[in-house]
């Protein structure tokens, strides 16, 4: 080019600015460079609002087996996710219930058990659901079965990912694609806040909304749209503790300490308000991470029962 021709100048630099321009601006979302580096993928925008399919180098182990008194929760996920994974027609899941009760150790055992027949797990966080659209084109021609995972879901009234959903789920124009589905775990049963003025029966509401009962219809249209309701409920004393013996057994504890342990696991459980599997292993982790002095634990045993026992857990 000869620079010595203004007009050529300006064409250059104007190449150049395209150039520039053209790196800061979002990017249509790339498929990975290689599939088989990883069974779970995290979404995630970067700084120039460009998404990115990240591998997860580490998945928690967890097996079906390890879980327990979720026998029929169990069954049904794991039912839907053989279909899945074989071709038939399965479901979109929502788990819903008691915090710290199994439901997203039950989708990550689910992985680790049908990954051999090629599923996989695509993460995706609340503040992302409006890119699900992109994420699904990107694996709609992959010979793998995905499973989109949103953990902790709900929505405030206004949010966009709300309607993202609801389209991805059942309300789109195009076909549902049959090798992606939601999992999706929520404390909440309708994904939204639901308020006393919702019930009301009036044909007019307090803030002027005409049909307040199709207020409360819209709220309940998203979770509707999850095929497989699947509830959990908060774990009853003995339940725990089997649950505590487990985690205990599995980390090498014999019967003798796994007995000795139940007091304090039924404090342990009193002060953090809640009987779950999540407590149950995080008590474990801390108990068998101090059985190192068998003999000096046995003191205060029976001061620890006795507190237990007062607070009728």
């Amino acid at each position: 080019m000869d620079v010595s021709n203004p007009l050529e100048r300006l064409v250059e630099r104007a190449e150049q600015l395209m150039q520039r321009i053209e790196a800061v601006l979002p990017q249509p979302l790339q498929s990975p460079a290689d599939w088989g580096q990883a069974i779970a993928w995290r979404y995630r925008k970067r700084a120039n609002g460009c998404g990115v399919l990240e591998p997860v180098r580490h998945v928690g182990a967890m097996q079906l087996s390890d879980l327990q008194n979720v026998d029929v929760q169990k069954e049904k996920i794991a039912r839907n996710t053989q279909q899945f994974v074989e071709g038939r027609t399965a479901n979109n899941v929502l788990l819903t219930g008691a915090r710290g009760t199994g439901k997203s150790s039950l989708i990550r055992a689910c992985l680790h058990a049908y990954a051999p027949q090629g599923l996989r797990l695509i993460e995706v966080d609340k503040a992302d659901l409006t890119d699900l659209p992109d994420i699904v084109e990107v694996v709609a021609s992959r010979p793998e079965k995905f499973v989109i995972y949103c953990d902790d879901l709900s929505f405030e009234e206004g949010e966009p990912g709300y309607k993202a959903m609801k389209s991805i789920l059942d309300g789109s124009v195009s076909a549902a694609t049959p090798n992606v589905l939601v999992y999706a775990t929520s404390n909440r049963r309708h994904l939204l806040p639901e308020y006393m003025t919702d019930n009301l029966t009036q044909s007019r509401g307090e803030n002027g909304e005409i049909h307040p009962g199709e207020v409360v219809e819209e709220k309940i249209s998203l979770s509707e749209r999850f095929g497989l309701w699947v509830s959990f409920y908060p774990f009853s004393q003995d339940e725990y503790l089997r649950v505590v013996a487990q985690w205990l057994s599995s980390l090498g504890l014999d019967a003798a300490a796994i007995a000795a342990a139940q007091p304090e696991a039924l404090v342990w459980a009193l002060e953090r308000g809640s009987r779950s599997g999540r407590v149950a292993h995080q008590f474990a982790r801390d108990y068998a991470g101090r059985e190192q002095r068998p003999a000096a634990r046995g003191q205060g045993i029976a001061d620890v029962q006795g507190l237990a026992e007062e607070a009728e857990l």
